[in-house]
């Protein structure tokens, strides 16, 4: 029995392009409820059915599953979720290393990182929409970006200072709440069909962390107790739920909006929110801070990893969703192992591989019925304020042309 592999539609190629897109209204058809209902019900029908007849009709069908799974989408996809993983256990490493050196500021860390994000955002943002037509955005929208940069800060602040009460594994099986509050908020905003695979490819995800887990618990690898660990569980717990929160909000923004305007605008407020938390907070601990060049690798290589991950997140969200996201990071402790080999002299346990299999698998599953282009309408525009007055500002030299 030949099984015939459906072509998946694919989207415009800025969905998962690193270089700010450019989105012209004129040129842009908008569609309407009934197309995108066909272009949904066209979704449903992109994986080819299971065949049960027998074995062998079966194995085919499976393997033309898999081929349908395994989009140019999807594996752009899945490779920058696990280098968003990698980035994360980059600052996880970092700011353990940080707080081993006696260098604990939470603020200041993520400083640099806000000014980065906007010296190359906003900029970007007022060339694109004029200084007259950011103004509009800032009057009009602003408020919107606020409330959002204030969460996502927030969350960020809250996660780097749970490392100075609890424990690393802590730290990384507690941000695992982030899934289901990111999952729920997705829900309410762009109203997901989940599936059952999902929840399943979510499931064998988490079971995947609990085995790196307990290669931890095994080895006896960064188990360190601490006098406060309960209150930094607490601390992650609720960075988790801020995160889950701003990662949906996030996708729900991008999806609609030009990545660098939510990236300027976002980087814009959290830095001027950053700045005064950290002058508050942390002045007096700046000047006794140790200044060496230990200390400011580690702050370089932890804006570095930070700053990959907001450029590459959004792509994601776009290509997948925030909670394919949220379950890439899960492989992130099987990084900590291979950071682990070179800087604590850690010794690989075989159920580390294992366990980074399994999640691997969990995210192929979560896409094992439903498509990419399921997860939310992808529709990005510049906002109508911004258009109008582009286009008034171009007719003025017709009307001019035509009276001469």
């Amino acid at each position: 029995m030949d099984i015939e592999v459906p072509q998946l539609h694919r989207s415009a190629p800025a969905a998962t392009s690193i270089v700010p897109e450019k989105t012209d209204q004129d040129h842009v058809h908008v569609k309407s409820k009934a197309e995108r209902h066909v272009e949904v019900e066209h979704h449903l029908e992109a994986r080819p059915p299971l065949d049960y007849s027998s074995f062998r009709n079966f194995w085919a069908s499976v393997t033309a599953r898999l081929r349908s799974i395994l989009s140019r989408r999807f594996v752009l996809a899945l490779l920058g979720g696990q280098l968003v993983s990698v980035c994360v256990t980059s600052t996880s490493v970092t700011i353990t290393e940080l707080v081993k050196r006696g260098w604990h500021l939470p603020a200041t860390q993520t400083l640099f990182l806000y000014c980065a994000l906007f010296i190359i955002y906003t900029p970007f943002t007022i060339y694109e929409y004029g200084l007259k037509g950011w103004g509009h955005l800032i009057l009009k929208d602003g408020w919107k970006y606020f409330i959002l940069a204030a969460i996502e800060y927030e969350a960020n602040y809250m996660v780097v200072t749970s490392y100075q009460y609890t424990n690393l594994l802590s730290c990384i099986l507690l941000n695992a709440w982030a899934i289901p509050v990111c999952a729920f908020f997705s829900w309410i905003y762009m109203k997901p069909k989940y599936h059952w695979t999902q929840l399943a490819g979510i499931t064998i995800c988490i079971g995947g962390l609990g085995m790196l887990i307990a290669s931890d618990h095994l080895t006896q690898g960064g188990l360190t107790s601490t006098s406060s660990k309960l209150k930094g569980d607490l601390i992650m717990i609720a960075g988790a739920t801020l995160y889950g929160f701003n990662n949906a909000t996030k996708e729900f923004l991008v999806r609609k909006r030009p990545l660098y305007e939510v990236l300027g605008q976002v980087s814009m407020y959290a830095m001027i929110i950053n700045a005064i938390q950290a002058s508050a907070l942390e002045h007096d601990a700046m000047r006794k801070a140790t200044w060496n060049g230990d200390v400011i690798g580690l702050l370089f290589a932890f804006t570095l990893a930070l700053f990959i991950f907001y450029i590459v997140s959004p792509l994601i969200f776009r290509a997948a969703s925030s909670v394919y996201l949220s379950i890439s990071i899960l492989s992130s402790d099987f990084y900590g192992l291979l950071f682990g080999l070179g800087l604590y002299r850690y010794r690989p346990y075989w159920l580390y591989f294992i366990a980074f299999t399994v999640i691997i698998l969990g995210l192929i599953t979560y896409f094992w019925h439903s498509t990419p282009e399921e997860q939310g309408e992808l529709n990005p525009q510049r906002p109508d304020y911004v258009e109008q007055r582009r286009s008034e500002r171009n007719s003025v030299p017709d009307v001019e042309r035509q009276s001469d």
